[in-house]
């Protein structure tokens, strides 16, 4: 049957790309037709070994674009990525198209060009959603172009509720049925356990049963962790996991009694009913679960949404060609229509998913992904939920990272995130910091918002 599936969406691919052949005529725009090298740096090349579909995409850019051959960049670490940007930056080696960790810094460095011009009249462009566009966007100034889209949310271990007769979590449910799953599944002394980590609950909650507020109680007002919704999202969290529910956070022996030693081989050995992750993770489950699982998003429906992005470099010397790469690597309709038919002659599953709303490109992708919970978060797409991490000034600082100058266990000058995690797991009261952590939050966004105005 999959044989037959991969046989008939080779087919649909090779008819769509035939008939939505680019109206580019295999050369850059430059008139003179010249050899141009861009060189390029991602995150997500791989190995020359492997072989991956980024590689495999450039080699048939290059191949459709004679003049243009492009350069990898891989000296940049993917562990600190900007820090290696600003290495390049520094020494005048900035590639001409980079993956952005986050927009903002970019912007106040200086590193990217203004795409405006470049994108005005972009048809394809114009099929990406605003929203994500926007995130990109500076005061009237486009600084990046949308790279890649996951969806975050749970996924759920169908046969492990089936073998409990239990109802297995669907997308939709609300956040009452979601925490009794988690709780009804769990058996620590058979090595059964409902998720985990709760964590991801305070990100998500308040948006989920908020109107206004956003990921992390975001808007563009700032943040309100002094919220009602952010303090009922960390009880629920603090409940799950004070009572045993989540397997991060067992005792030692506990987890003695589960198959695998850290969170991820407890749910790849079937014994975990949900576990938080992104549609990234979708092609290591098809290659190695051998249970039958969907992607459930968040209770209550809304999809969440996580973009990618890429940068042309200011220094560029062609623009124009950088561009075109971008856009073929990326959100360009012909580019992605390549790129489903690389994964099903290779027999690969795409990593994410697409970031255009061109209905060829979702017909075509649709026929390799067949998740139910994953088209219907693409159905819910005009309700979603963007996660700031890339684009929101100061984030990284006001979710994780700032000092918070309290010392909690071991941690003298304890940062925002170990704060909220010791309040889930009962070590401190969360209201007796929850005013200096929203603070703290608001201040990290409105400086690193004034550094980039």
């Amino acid at each position: 049957m999959k044989g037959l599936k991969l046989a008939i969406s080779i087919l649909m691919i090779t008819m769509l790309f035939g008939c939505n052949a680019s109206s580019e005529d295999g050369k850059s725009n430059d008139a003179d037709g010249k050899k141009v090298t861009i060189s390029y740096a991602s995150w997500g090349l791989g190995t020359e070994k492997e072989q991956n579909i980024e590689r495999l995409m450039i080699k048939a850019f290059e191949e459709k674009y004679s003049n243009i051959e492009i350069k990898l960049v891989e000296s940049i670490p993917n562990d600190k990525w900007n820090d290696g940007l600003a290495a390049a930056a520094s020494a005048n080696e900035m590639p001409d198209v980079f993956m952005l960790s986050e927009i903002p810094p970019g912007v106040a460095n200086d590193w990217l060009l203004d795409l405006s011009k470049l994108s005005a009249d972009d048809a394809d462009l114009a099929k990406v959603p605003e929203a994500v566009r926007k995130a990109a966007t500076y005061g009237d100034t486009l600084f990046a172009l949308p790279a890649g889209q996951q969806f975050l949310g749970y996924y759920v271990n169908k046969d492990m509720f089936n073998d409990a007769n239990l109802d297995a979590p669907e997308s939709g449910a609300n956040i009452n049925e979601f925490v009794d799953s988690v709780k009804r599944i769990t058996n620590i002394s058979k090595g059964k356990v409902g998720i985990n980590n709760p964590m991801a609950i305070l990100d998500w909650y308040p948006a989920a049963v908020s109107k206004t507020l956003g990921w992390y109680t975001y808007t563009e007002e700032g943040y309100h962790l002094d919220s009602t919704e952010f303090k009922e999202g960390q009880k629920i969290a603090k409940d799950i996991v004070t009572n045993d529910y989540a397997y991060e956070s067992l005792t030692e022996e506990q987890k003695s009694n589960f198959d695998g030693s850290n969170a991820g081989e407890v749910w790849a050995s079937g014994n975990m009913g949900v576990i938080w992750d992104g549609t990234w993770a979708l092609t290591a489950f098809e290659e190695n679960l051998d249970f039958d699982y969907d992607f459930i998003g968040i209770p209550g429906g809304r999809t969440v949404v996580a973009n990618d992005y890429m940068g042309i470099s200011k220094n560029t010397k062609h623009p124009k060609e950088a561009y075109i790469f971008s856009k073929w690597m990326s959100f360009g309709k012909e580019g992605y229509l390549k790129r489903i038919d690389i994964a099903a002659e290779k027999g690969k599953v795409l990593n994410g998913v697409p970031v255009t709303t061109d209905q060829d490109v979702l017909d075509a992708y649709f026929e390799l992904q067949d998740l139910p919970g994953v088209r219907s978060s693409f159905d819910n797409l005009d309700n979603a939920i963007i996660e700031p991490v890339k684009a929101v000034p100061g984030y990284v600082q006001s979710r994780w990272e700032a000092p918070t100058g309290v010392s909690i266990s071991e941690q003298p000058n304890a940062n925002i995130h170990s704060l909220l995690e010791a309040s889930i797991k009962g070590e401190i009261k969360l209201e007796d910091y929850l005013s200096q952590i929203n603070n703290l939050a608001n201040a990290k966004y409105v400086e690193a918002k004034k550094a980039i105005e």
